[in-house]
């Protein structure tokens, strides 16, 4: 992997995802943040439903667009986690990174959450 890569991985938040629709079979693209945890790649977002979720429900391959410090597409995965004790534990990660408190129980029991295997 490219050290660019590597390094944005590490740093950066915001990434474009394209996803393909679940109804349409249409590419979908979001703006959205991800999170590393210990080199380990996820994207959530507040509780509620989310089209991009239900899409990577439907068809796991997307797109992971770097845009911040480097620009790179990258094919990716999405494995959603759905194990409550997993949740909670990353979950928390995120939390405590973004410096929230208070809100564990309602993102634990609302928020899509997957992690990213990229294919590269």
């Amino acid at each position: 992997m490219d050290e660019a890569v590597k390094e944005a991985l590490e740093r950066d938040r915001t990434i474009d995802i394209i996803t393909t629709g679940r109804k349409t079979g249409q590419p979908r693209r979001k703006e959205i943040w991800f999170h590393n945890l210990d080199g380990r790649l996820f994207i959530t977002g507040t509780p509620g439903r989310r089209d991009w979720y239900a899409n990577l429900l439907a068809n796991p391959e997307f797109t992971f667009h770097l845009k911040q410090s480097v620009r790179a597409d990258l094919p990716a995965r999405a494995k959603p986690i759905l194990d409550q004790a997993s949740r909670r534990d990353i979950m928390a990660a995120i939390n405590q990174k973004l410096g929230r408190s208070g809100e564990l129980d309602a993102w634990v029991e609302g928020s899509p959450l997957v992690e990213v295997e990229l294919q590269i």
